[in-house]
C-alpha cells in the first residue's frame, strides 16, 4: 500500500472526541510523508465547519484534504445539470452548494434535480413529500445521493443517516438515484484522482463493514476495519472480508510497518 483513504466519524474521532491515539497516528502519517485524505459521507456539516470541528479536538486537517459528497455533487451539477437544483440537506451545508442555481422555498415547480442528504430530525412527512412531488414532475429530475450510509452512532446511540429516505424516494418515484459519497465506486474514483494514486495501491480506513470496507473493496482498494464507531460483531457474518482488522486507528503504523515488512 502506498496511499491511504480514512473515513472521519468512528475512526478519527467518536461523540465529539478524539479515538485514542489518533492524532498521534495522523502525524505520523505527516512524517511517512504518505499520501491521504479523509472521505466522509457527512453531509449536516460544510467541509470548513468540519475541520473547525476537528480542530476543537485538537485534529488538524487542511480542508483540501476532506472529500464530501457535497463537494463531489457541486462538481457532477456543473456538469450534468441544466435547471435549478433542489436541496434536502441541513442549511448549514448549503455553503458547499453557493454558486449554482438553487430552489428557493417550497415550491414544487419542476428542477433538474433534487439532492438528498442528511437532513436528521428535520425530515417530516412534508418535506419528504416535497422531494416526491419534485421527482415526480414533468421535468423529471434526477435523485442524487450525498452517500448512501445507513445509520451512523451519535452520542444517544445510532440514528438514521441518508439512504433511508433516498431508498423511499426511489421506492416511491422508480428514480434511481445517483450516488455521490461511500459506497459508490465513482466516490472512490474521484479521491483516487485527486491523489493520484491508483485503487491496488490504496487502503480505505472505515468503521462501517458496507460503505468502508465493501464499498472499497468493490472499487478495487483494500479495507481496513476498525473496532470502534459503528462497528458491532455482527459486522463479520454479513459476507464481507475485511483485508484487516484492526482495534482502533491506533493500530495502525504496527499494522503498516508489518504489512510492508511481510511484502519487502
Amino acid at each position: 500500500m502506498q496511499t491511504l483513504l480514512f473515513d472521519l466519524d468512528g475512526v478519527i474521532y467518536q461523540e465529539g472526541q478524539a479515538i485514542a491515539g489518533a492524532i498521534e497516528v495522523l502525524d505520523w502519517v505527516r512524517d511517512q510523508q504518505i499520501p491521504h485524505l479523509f472521505l466522509t459521507n457527512t453531509s449536516s456539516r460544510p467541509r470548513s465547519a468540519i475541520v473547525a470541528k476537528l480542530a476543537g479536538i485538537g485534529i488538524a486537517v487542511d480542508e483540501a484534504k476532506i472529500f464530501t459528497p457535497a463537494i463531489a455533487a457541486v462538481n457532477w451539477l456543473r456538469t450534468h445539470a441544466s435547471n435549478h437544483t433542489a436541496l434536502f440537506i441541513p442549511e448549514e451545508t448549503k455553503k458547499d452548494f453557493r454558486g449554482l442555481p438553487l430552489l428557493d422555498g417550497d415550491t414544487e415547480l419542476g428542477v433538474g434535480a433534487v439532492v438528498i442528504g442528511d437532513l436528521g430530525q428535520a425530515w417530516n412527512f412534508a418535506t419528504l413529500n416535497q422531494a416526491f412531488r419534485l421527482l415526480m414532475s414533468d421535468s423529471k429530475p434526477q435523485l442524487i445521493a450525498l452517500g448512501m450510509s445507513r445509520y451512523w452512532r451519535a452520542p444517544d446511540g445510532l440514528r438514521l443517516d441518508t439512504a433511508p429516505f433516498v431508498m423511499a424516494l426511489e421506492h416511491a418515484t422508480g428514480v434511481k438515484a445517483v450516488v455521490l459519497g461511500k459506497p459508490a465506486a465513482p466516490f472512490f474514483q474521484a479521491a483516487l484522482n485527486i491523489l493520484g494514486a491508483t485503487a491496488a495501491d490504496t487502503l480505505m480506513i472505515g468503521d462501517d463493514i458496507k460503505g468502508d470496507i465493501d464499498g472499497a473493496q468493490q472499487a478495487g482498494l483494500s479495507g481496513v476495519l476498525v473496532r470502534t464507531g459503528k462497528y458491532r460483531p455482527d459486522d463479520l457474518e454479513q459476507g464481507i472480508t475485511p483485508d484487516a482488522i484492526l482495534n482502533s486507528i491506533a493500530d495502525l503504523p504496527s499494522w503498516w510497518q508489518n504489512n510492508r515488512s511481510d511484502n519487502a
